[in-house]
């Protein structure tokens, strides 16, 4: 099955092309409506759909069997992957008010990609759908409960796509089934979110409302007193710029990236240091947790860019975690070996690098194939549909 992956944001088009499953090409196509970029989304697919032609990977998108689509957030209503219609498309729209700087820019993607090949079946992924599993003591705020019930203000999650890719990863690593492991899954990136899987499914998470809360990030400040952004609209100050853009540990010590972070810290400056023990100072706190919430850990995931390759980092979240039977190994660290677990731990930890677009791809090929067996049409070929409207999802 030839699937094409697109991750659409308001100025950049990311897209990757899947044959069997096996990445074959991939790009980005920037600057979207500046002087110096493509004027529109439709030109910007015009220009990835030359770019894969001239990889020779495909010749157009005809060619295609699907497409599927990140959608950051998909609210209650989506709690899987579903095949996108109208009906999908009006209610992503509505919930435009829980993601304004995510759930429009995602739209743009999938109605172009609709309008340039509107016979091709395409899915929705949310990033929110992952977290759907959680009960309502975790994803309720003790506010008055009207502004739940009317506008849908509780926790909801993000980066379900990579905690779900990596916890299937760890559950294979393991030899144990998904729906029999609990892991705690660590997302580091310049965004961050912890997970706490039980059973294979998510029952606790770090982001909340938005993917504001929970760790520290690059530029997000996570946890906060909820008096502070009060605090700051009192002095006139644009609490929601300051505490998205200019926190986390941008505002810490004016940078946000861990290997320069790192870097100035071992070098003795203080500023990167308080920085860094913030960010792990609040990672342990996740951690253990997550730990008392699920009773049992069969592992430890890191994941995500700092996740994946900062070394520090992991030494510094796992240190003096025996008597949970946490400890690594300083040299498997170090080479960045799949279970870095010291050998007289009984925690596993894993470093797994995440895999979104291919979750995506695996996501999608399942929809089209379970729709493709109870419509009984022979072939997702976009130039096979002759017309006809495809898809009937409600997403409910």
């Amino acid at each position: 099955m030839k699937i094409l992956v697109l991750n659409a944001g308001s100025s950049s088009l990311k897209y990757r092309f899947f044959d069997g499953m096996k990445a074959v090409a991939e790009g980005v196509v920037e600057h979207i409506g500046e002087t110096r970029g493509p004027k529109d989304h439709a030109e910007a697919l015009e220009t990835a759909e030359k770019s894969l032609a001239k990889s020779g990977a495909l010749d157009s998108f005809e060619e295609l069997d699907g497409a599927g689509h990140r959608v950051v957030h998909g609210g209650e209503r989506f709690v899987e992957p579903v095949v996108i219609d109208d009906e999908v498309v009006k209610a992503i729209h509505a919930l435009i008010p829980l993601a304004p700087l995510h759930n429009p820019a995602n739209l743009v993607g999938i109605e172009t990609m609709r309008r340039k090949v509107p016979k091709l079946p395409q899915v929705a992924v949310f990033d929110t759908a992952f977290h759907q599993t959680m009960k309502k003591e975790a994803y309720l705020y003790a506010i008055p409960i009207e502004f739940y019930e009317k506008e849908g203000v509780r926790r909801y999650g993000f980066h379900g796509t990579s905690h779900f890719y990596v916890a299937k990863e760890a559950a294979k690593i393991l030899g144990e089934d998904m729906d029999k492991t609990n892991l705690i899954t660590l997302h580091l990136g310049n965004g961050a979110s912890a997970c706490a899987i039980e059973n294979g499914k998510s029952v606790d998470t770090s982001m909340g409302f938005t993917p504001l809360q929970g760790l520290v990030m690059g530029t997000r400040s996570g946890d906060v007193d909820p008096e502070i952004p009060l605090w700051m609209a009192k002095k006139g100050l644009d609490a929601d710029l300051i505490l998205n853009k200019k926190s986390g540990l941008k505002g810490l010590c004016g940078e946000n990236d861990m290997r320069l972070i790192e870097k100035r810290a071992l070098c003795g400056d203080e500023a990167a240091r308080d920085a860094l023990n913030v960010f792990i100072h609040r990672i342990r706190h996740y951690v253990g947790a997550y730990y008392a919430l699920l009773g049992r850990v069969d592992a430890i995931v890191f994941t995500g860019g700092i996740g994946e390759n900062s070394a520090l980092v992991r030494r510094l979240v796992c240190r003096s975690l025996e008597n949970l039977g946490i400890a690594i190994d300083a040299q498997k660290n170090i080479d960045n070996e799949c279970n870095i677990a010291s050998s007289k731990a009984s925690v596993p930890v894993f470093v797994i690098a995440t895999n979104e677009e291919l979750e995506i791809a695996r996501q999608t090929k399942t929809v089209l194939e379970a729709h493709l067996s109870s419509s009984g049409v022979k072939s997702f070929k976009a130039n096979n549909f002759k017309g006809e409207q495809y898809g009937n999802q409600s997403g409910s």
